[in-house]
């Protein structure tokens, strides 16, 4: 029978491991050509070797290493896929193609366990009545960064919004109908301790971001994908 010395021993030194291999992969990144290799991946949201390639300069082999080598610390996922759509004989090997991977990789000295207290501030909003004070915080936030669109001067459009949503780390990315949509969710965290709260905070964000903009044209909307943020951008009918 494991003792709770032993049992704390291995979940310490379980830990331990975790942080290192998280140190490790981080590490990948300060090579150059790699680092540009996943901020390309991250730009495009799917890609394959020879794209890789041409796009950096580089060969295809150096490519396939330095994307293989990121696919095994966990950087990168990989899939199969035949990129000329057809299927069958004669229609080719599949393409191995890299995303960026769903794991999150954070790494702070000394440690920080800052999610641990999200949790417990989104229980204690959640327990504290109707909301209205986080709407009003949430709106407040995204009027600071909608403020500073307009003094930037930047065109009113999809355009302003991808601009300084990038600079925040919503990775945005123009769709074919014209909407902007956003990969990546930096509250991820959170959400997924309480994914309601978080994502109703996130659209009055976006909405007092449109708002102090002047960006009567778009409207923001709660459009939930896999893998992304919860809020995509529209134009308003």
């Amino acid at each position: 029978m494991t003792n709770s010395s032993e049992s704390g021993t291995a979940c310490y030194s379980r830990r331990v491991e975790e942080r290192a291999a998280q140190l490790e992969a981080i590490a990948l990144l300060a090579e150059p050509v790699r680092r540009h290799l996943y901020r390309y991946v991250v730009e495009r949201g799917e890609v394959g070797r020879e794209e890789a390639a041409r796009a950096l300069g580089i060969s295809r082999a150096l490519a396939a290493f330095h994307l293989d080598r990121m696919a095994a610390a966990g950087l990168l996922d990989v899939r199969y896929r035949r990129l000329t759509g057809r299927s069958g004989p004669g229609a080719g090997r599949p393409a191995k193609l890299y995303r960026r991977a769903a794991t999150e990789f954070r790494v702070s000295l000394p440690e920080r366990r800052y999610e641990l207290l999200a949790g417990i501030l989104a229980a204690g909003v959640r327990g504290a009545g109707d909301g209205e004070a986080l709407r009003e915080a949430a709106r407040a936030a995204g009027a600071g960064l909608g403020e500073r669109i307009r003094r930037a001067g930047w065109r009113a459009g999809p355009k302003a919004v991808r601009r300084a949503l990038a600079e925040e780390g919503f990775e945005p990315v123009e769709a074919g109908d014209g909407s902007v949509r956003l990969r990546n969710c930096p509250f991820e965290a959170l959400a997924r301790v309480d994914p309601d709260l978080v994502c109703r905070a996130n659209l009055w964000f976006m909405e007092g971001l449109l708002e102090a903009a002047g960006l009567a044209g778009l409207v923001a909307e709660l459009d939930p994908s896999a893998g992304g943020c919860c809020v995509v951008f529209r134009g308003r009918s």
